[in-house]
């Protein structure tokens, strides 16, 4: 994947470096957007599509994971990252039942827990790799694993932003 058709997102690996602060605004982002009214923040627009706040957990979850796999990449020569779960983890953590306040604050904290192991990178560590088994099984470089992690906070965003604020996923004017 060079882009994502749906969100506009580009990975361009150069930028890999900037990922970590990057994440943080983006958590940032989630934060304010998880004080919405919680009835709102939970309401699913269809039974198959997740609401804004299983997309908040599901975002926080993968900022986790991924720092799990930066750092299994820094210890083992090109390890598998085994698949998270992310469909299970919807009802296994009960992510439609937790709070939002909560979840804005894991998430916040999830992003500075994965920017600090991307910050520890030396330039040669970027080129580290690691087995991902999604979309399809290939070896991957930590800048790619960084790229790829933005792309899913991007992407959720506007997911979000379209179930709060409308189709395009931007706040309406005041008028």
């Amino acid at each position: 994947m060079t882009a994502c058709t749906e969100c506009g997102f580009a990975y361009d690996l150069t930028l890999a470096p900037t990922v970590p602060a990057l994440a943080r605004d983006d958590a940032e982002a989630y934060a304010g957007l998880l004080r919405a009214e919680p009835s709102v923040l939970r309401r699913r627009p269809a039974p198959d599509v997740w609401s804004p706040l299983e997309y908040a957990c599901h975002v926080r979850d993968v900022l986790l994971v991924q720092r799990e796999r930066v750092l299994a990449a820094r210890r083992n020569d090109t390890p598998v990252a085994e698949p998270m779960g992310r469909d299970e983890r919807v009802e296994h953590d009960g992510y439609a039942g937790q709070h939002p306040a909560d979840v804005a604050r894991q998430l916040t904290d999830a992003a500075l827990l994965f920017g600090n192991a991307l910050d520890q990178l030396s330039p040669a560590g970027w080129e580290r790799t690691l087995i991902y088994t999604y979309p399809e099984r290939q070896v991957r470089s930590l800048r790619w694993l960084a790229l790829h992690t933005l792309h899913e906070l991007r992407h959720h965003l506007l997911d979000i932003r379209r179930q709060l604020h409308g189709h395009d996923g931007n706040v309406p004017d005041a008028a």
